[in-house]
């Protein structure tokens, strides 16, 4: 999916939240049409998928390993390593804000050392997870892959100013006698999205890919480069690391809910292939004649059914919100199993 369509679904997922404001301005009659009767129930959360309790303020700051920091607000992540010459910020979501530098603050000062954030490493363009970088002015050093330079100059976002420091594949960043190697492996989630390895503390982040503890969001993360998402974990396994930030959700990650994840992946693939196969198309395309997109959209979502269902019943109660968003995820990772590798075409005769 492109970057630009990723931003339309953005964009009416913010038009949809305001509803209830609008509907309130309209008497309530919009609100009557949905209530907690009316709403579908999903299964249980798992415990395990579950973080920390955010404080008053709506966050959480955590020690991952030495002087390795997180910040979760439950939904978005983000992460920061103190130094002797101040601190480096690994993204800067906007729904966490201003308490980014509130974490940053309570850390430094139980340390007491510097809370002056000197670098902002990106993960990636998105908005999502860097809307709050301006929050931190312009004497602050922002580093990320060459692609995201390009990107976020095409978008013109001042929340997200341009990275000062750029780099193709690999760089080292040392501060303060610390060190954190990033990488770019190719495409995944996005054009830009890299691996952050803080190699002195056993932890590797690598952003909307794997969500530990969850299914991917819908449509398999909004993922832009399907065949390199479903690859960036093998990648990531070759790493070595203890500790895994995803950049989503309540808590962190480890070596098993990386290969949980890669298990739910195979499994959606594999049921994927057997429904490219094994579904008729022939009953949609006589029941709808001419009308071919109808034939389509329902023989899409018998294959979609027929590939989602046992990975659901398999994954509720392991992963959170498998029934939510799996047959989403199933459907594009269908698209690209059909379109990028060819399975399921047939040669007319």
């Amino acid at each position: 999916m492109s970057s630009t369509n990723r931003r339309s679904f953005l964009a009416r997922g913010a038009a949809l939240a305001a509803v209830p404001t609008v509907a309130a301005l309209a008497g309530g009659a919009l609100a009557d049409r949905a209530s907690a009767d009316t709403l579908p129930d999903y299964a249980p959360v798992p415990p395990s998928a579950l973080g920390p309790a955010v404080n008053a303020q709506g966050f959480y700051v955590g020690q991952v390993e030495k002087n390795l920091y997180w910040v979760t607000d439950a939904t978005y992540q983000a992460a920061f390593l103190t130094t002797r010459d101040g601190v480096v910020l690994f993204d800067a979501p906007p729904t966490i804000g201003h308490n980014l530098q509130r974490a940053i603050d309570q850390i430094a000062s139980a340390n007491g050392v510097s809370s002056t954030v000197t670098h902002i490493v990106y993960s990636h363009h998105h908005a999502d997870h860097l809307g709050a970088s301006s929050l931190f002015g312009r004497n602050v050093v922002r580093i990320g892959q060459i692609e995201t330079k390009k990107l976020l100059a095409s978008e013109k976002d001042p929340t997200r100013p341009l990275p000062d420091v750029t780099f193709d594949t690999s760089y080292t960043l040392r501060v303060g006698g610390e060190r954190v190697d990033l990488a770019w492996h190719g495409t995944n989630h996005t054009p830009d999205n890299i691996y952050i390895h803080f190699t002195n503390h056993d932890t590797l982040m690598l952003v909307d890919v794997n969500l530990p503890g969850w299914v991917p969001f819908d449509s398999f993360n909004l993922n832009e480069d399907i065949p390199g998402s479903i690859a960036a974990p093998d990648t990531a396994m070759a790493y070595p690391w203890k500790h895994f930030i995803g950049g989503h959700m309540g808590r962190l990650g480890t070596r098993h809910d990386m290969v949980l994840y890669q298990q739910y992946v195979t499994d959606i693939i594999a049921n994927v292939k057997k429904a490219l196969v094994n579904v008729d198309p022939t009953p949609f395309f006589a029941k709808y004649g001419n009308n071919s997109w109808a034939a389509v959209k329902e023989y899409q979502a018998a294959q979609v059914a027929y590939a989602s269902a046992p990975v659901i019943k398999k994954y509720t109660g392991v992963l959170a919100a498998a029934d939510v968003y799996t047959a989403s995820t199933t459907f594009v990772i269908l698209e690209s199993i059909r379109l990028d590798l060819g399975v399921g075409s047939q040669v007319h005769a």
